[in-house]
């Protein structure tokens, strides 16, 4: 290709030149011929003088060709066109998606007057730039505005008061606003204190993303010798009445905060000045909550200041061009389509089918696909296009009356305009109001599950789930990476003696055929009704096609048929193929993936077999309940997460109340744990446990010859046939999983193992530095997992130690599998993030920051006028959730700070409800009260022997407590909490 360019390029170019030079030749000698000795001219010529062109198609190709590759080389792009923030600023003007601001320091605006308007003649960018906002600008009543006026701009000025402040000079706020960007600028308030200055004003820009009314410039100016945490929390204060006020407008705080950072007060605002705008300090900071909101470009400094100039250029996208508009189709249950499948399953002869049926995966099959084809042909469909900011009271209605508006606006008739403008906003009211009044319907009906998809739907609320881009060789990779560990099963089939997970020796397991017998379980009509009846109907069908929306409309009519092939399949103890079949669902366990194991694999199953699931869970739990580990706290009645990390702090606190003790904690990680199952292994188990042997065979079946494929968007890789592992989303893997690490225990009483499913955290109680017993545990755990085909991820399992001696020394690392475990400061344990020192900042920073996220949510419930309790409810589900998530483990020691910051979020929910709402500290008491209630009633939990009632039968006995840290926990304000 390249010669033949080449090659093109100089015919084109030999060509252009001849035809310049030959006429300007002809000029310079002219030659006259007269008609005679032109015609012998021609009849002299031989007829081969000139070339013949067999393919004058080629050299056309190569005139073309060289003809546009000259015009592409004289065409050259323009300088900065791959500069990103700083170009499509320049391109797009004022009509960014938020304003671009130009912030400094001044010391002095007076001073530097001149230069600012040099800039705005010589710069474009601070010309065309939406704010200026400037602190420090020293101004005071004699130095009037038209000293300091800036063509083009509008002056907003905020001047320190030597009677608020207690100085007499410096200090001052003051924005420019760019005509061109906006003219319609209010200001909201001015604050002055010896702590802090600050100005707000709001901006009505003539262009603004539909998703934001308006923008409220915040400017903000703290002294190097102010009290920070004082000015902070007045600041904080403003800013979350603001909110209140303005729930529709976006809120950009900057100015000079010196050392203060308004993150610690509201965690929900990110700070995006990334410059150093002081020697090598950031001292000057533009806040928002939107995430990456602002590129930030230093520029120099005006005059003499000591701070730089910062360009804070807009790097938010709207929400419109965010995300594609979709295409959806979905099917409309309505009351007569729902009517029409039950007819047509009350007439059918459901006994055809078991006559006609050879076997139970025929019988299946033939019913499933029944099933399907009735559903496709009674209920109609229905496509429509959603955009990412569409919202569910903006009807066609209110379509037409926006359009009518931007028509009135082009024709230039103003009057025209206004009315449409008028009869708009008037429209939209009424839309809103009509659309609270259905939610409150709703709410009436105790239609919990509409209520909170409309709420979702008002505000916005959209859970954020990184989709994997559609690859048919990623889909391919990821299915051969699922079935890694069938590869690594043969030849291991081990059993594991009960008590004694890793000391013996494995023995093969013996595999029992399959018998027709009397089964163990017998499941009733009644029972399949009734689970058919709780079908969510917005959860996906699986692959044999039945959708959860046919099952709940027609329990009636379907149940007695899948009675019939669930007892069958529990006699021959075999699982129908079409119920083993599932479709994984690659979930990116992050944002940004870089491996397959970044991918977690979510098996999309039948429906059907769902229920048929949650009926032999019942019957699994009563079996083995009683015989579980007392330490395994998921998927057990009266456990939770809470408990687990209560206890292992128990366990820890009182072990440090002794002298010369610390505490290691090892958080093991398993590589796809319930991927690593062996049917064969987990039969012996359960026979172990006093599972009946054809519910054993039945689970066996279930778990072999399972078919899968992986489905990537549109695309879908080949099927594979395992018979290892659980899937990931059937009802029973979490229980079989269980059950499966039920034997791995720990034998010595000053190593604890705690277990929340797949979740496994080793505890060594150390004392006097003898680790022996605990690191002979964690070899004991390695060669278990090793038996039972379990993978420890050596590069996610870390170690934390907690030790509180005044000169602990310098600890041996621990060593797994050849590999060294890091050693970790803090770790989120079962949500929770515990450090070392056993205090709870970061945890507390965390919640904080989501609670104060989701007050955004309620200031937009509160612009629909719903009624208080509606909003008390969103507020209990939706934020109080987030404070008291785990309260039980960290509030009773968490710092009067701390507790400040939640208890300030509790105060803004209750301003904008207008309702009292109960305190942290009165939900932290009785949470506590009943969850130390349920362990008292519960003989088994690993917790009910701390409760010990006084021989006076009224009063639990206080626990022994030498530490405050341990004095605050848990169990011993629990009793305390009883006891008075």
């Amino acid at each position: 290709m390249a010669p033949r360019m080449a090659a093109s390029v100089c015919c084109s170019f030999v060509l252009f030149l001849f035809l310049l030079v030959c006429p300007v030749l002809s000029n310079i000698f002219p030659i006259s011929f007269s008609r005679n000795e032109l015609l012998d001219i021609r009849n002299s010529t031989p007829d081969n003088f000139l070339p013949t062109f067999e393919h004058s198609d080629v050299l056309l190709d190569i005139l073309v060709g060289g003809a546009a590759f000259l015009y592409k080389r004289s065409k050259r792009l323009k300088r900065g066109k791959r500069a990103g923030a700083l170009v499509k600023f320049r391109q797009r003007g004022f009509r960014t998606p938020l304003p671009s601001i130009h912030l400094a320091n001044l010391r002095s605006l007076a001073n530097k007057s001149d230069e600012l308007q040099l800039l705005t003649r010589t710069n474009k960018d601070f010309l065309n730039s939406a704010a200026l906002c400037f602190t420090e600008t020293w101004l005071n009543g004699t130095i009037p505005d038209s000293a300091l006026h800036l063509t083009g701009f509008q002056l907003i000025r905020a001047d320190r008061v030597t009677e608020s402040s207690g100085k007499t000079r410096g200090g001052g706020l003051c924005f420019y606003i760019n005509e061109g960007w906006c003219t319609d600028v209010t200001v909201l308030n001015k604050m002055c204190c010896p702590n802090l200055e600050a100005i707000f004003i709001n901006c009505k820009p003539f262009y603004s993303p539909r998703e934001f009314s308006s923008f409220i410039l915040v400017s903000v100016y703290i002294p190097p010798d102010a009290r920070a945490s004082v000015a902070l929390e007045l600041l904080a204060d403003q800013i979350t009445h603001t909110e209140q006020r303005y729930p529709d407008s976006f809120i950009i705080v900057l100015g000079d905060f010196n050392k203060a950072h308004l993150t610690r007060e509201l965690p929900k605002y990110r700070q995006h000045i990334t410059c150093p705008t002081r020697d090598s300090n950031i001292l000057d900071h533009c806040y928002t909550v939107l995430k990456d909101a602002y590129h930030s470009v230093p520029r120099a400094a005006l005059g003499l200041s000591d701070h730089c100039l910062v360009h804070l250029l807009p790097a938010y996208r709207q929400k419109l061009k965010s995300a594609k508009p979709v295409v959806k189709t979905v099917k409309r249950w309505t009351v007569e389509a729902e009517r029409d499948l039950q007819a047509c399953f009350e007439l059918t002869d459901w006994s055809v089918f078991e006559a006609a049926a050879t076997d139970l995966d025929e019988l299946t099959d033939t019913v499933t696909s029944y099933i399907s084809f009735c559903e496709d042909m009674c209920v109609p469909t229905r496509t429509y296009l959603t955009f990412n900011n569409d919202k569910p009271w903006f009807s066609a209605k209110l379509k037409q009356l926006r359009q009518a508006k931007e028509d009135a606006h082009r024709s230039g008739d103003k009057a025209l305009y206004k009315q449409a403008k008028y009869t708009l906003n008037r429209e939209i009211r009424v839309a809103k109001l009509n659309y609270s009044g259905k939610l409150k319907k709703q709410l009436s009906r105790s239609d919990s599950k509409s209520v909170w998809n409309g709420l979702k739907a008002i505000t916005s609320y959209k859970s954020l789930s990184p989709s994997p881009e559609a690859n048919q060789q990623l889909a391919d990779d990821l299915n051969e990476f699922y079935c890694r560990f069938e590869k690594q099963k043969t030849g291991l089939t081990p059993c594991t003696p009960p008590n004694c997970p890793t000391a013996q020796p494995s023995t093969p397991c013996p595999s029992i055929p399959p018998t027709v017998s009397q089964p163990a379980l017998k499941i009733c009509e009644g029972d399949v009704c009734k689970v058919f009846r709780k079908q969510k109907i917005r959860k996906t069908k699986g692959p044999d096609g039945v959708s959860p929306a046919c099952l709940k409309a027609c329990a009636v009519q379907l149940s007695s048929i899948f009675t019939l092939i669930f007892n069958r399949s529990l006699e021959l103890c075999i699982v129908p193929s079409c119920f083993k079949c599932s479709t994984i669902i690659p979930v990116p366990k992050k944002p940004k993936t870089t491996g397959l194991n970044d991918y977690r694999p979510v098996a999309l199953t039948s429906v059907v077999m769902k229920s048929f699931e949650r009926l032999v869970l019942a019957f699994l739990k009563d079996i083995t309940g009683p015989l579980l580990d007392p330490l395994q706290f998921a998927y057990r009645a009266n456990r939770s997460v809470d408990d687990a990390v209560n206890m292992g702090l128990h366990y820890i606190l009182q072990h440090l109340d002794k002298p010369g003790t610390y505490a290691r904690i090892l958080f093991v990680d398993f590589s796809s744990a319930f991927n690593t199952i062996i049917p064969d292994i987990l039969q012996n188990k359960l026979s172990q446990l006093s599972v009946p042997t054809s519910i054993c065979q039945w689970i066996t079946s279930f778990l072999t010859d399972r078919q899968q494929l992986v489905r990537l968007g549109k695309l879908t890789s080949g099927t594979r046939t395992i018979s290892t592992g659980a899937p990931q989303g059937c009802v029973l893997s979490p229980l079989l999983f269980s059950l499966y690490t039920n034997d791995c225990t720990s034998k010595d009483p000053s190593v604890k193992l705690l277990k929340f499913a797949d979740d496994t955290t080793v505890i060594g109680l150390i004392r006097d530095g003898d680790e022996s017993a605990y690191r002979q545990e964690v070899e004991q755990l390695s060669l278990w997992c090793s038996r039972n085909n379990l993978e420890l991820n050596t590069l996610k399992t870390v170690e934390m130690t907690v030790d509180f001696r005044r000169k602990p020394p310098a600890l041996p690392p621990l060593t797994i599998m050849n590999s060294t475990v890091a050693l970790v400061d803090s770790f989120k344990f079962l949500g929770t993030n515990i450090s070392q020192d056993l205090k709870w900042d970061i945890h507390i920073d965390s919640i904080a920051k989501k609670a104060q996220q989701r007050l955004y949510f309620l200031r937009q419930l509160k612009k629909f006028n719903l009624p208080q309790a509606l909003m008390t409810q969103f507020y209990s589900a939706v934020i109080e959730s987030v404070l008291c998530s785990s309260i039980t483990v960290w509030f009773g020691a968490a710092s009067k700070s701390d507790i400040r910051r939640l208890q300030r979020t509790v105060r803004t929910a209750e301003r904008i409800i207008g309702v009292h709402l109960p305190n942290l500290q009165d939900l932290y008491i009785s949470r506590v009260k009943k969850r130390a209630g349920n362990i008292i009633q519960d003989p088994s939990h690993p917790g009910h022997n701390l409760f010990a009632l006084l021989p006076s039968g009224r009063r639990y006995r206080s626990l022994s407590t030498k530490t405050s840290r341990h004095k605050n926990s848990f169990f011993p304000n629990a009793i305390s909490s009883l006891n008075r």
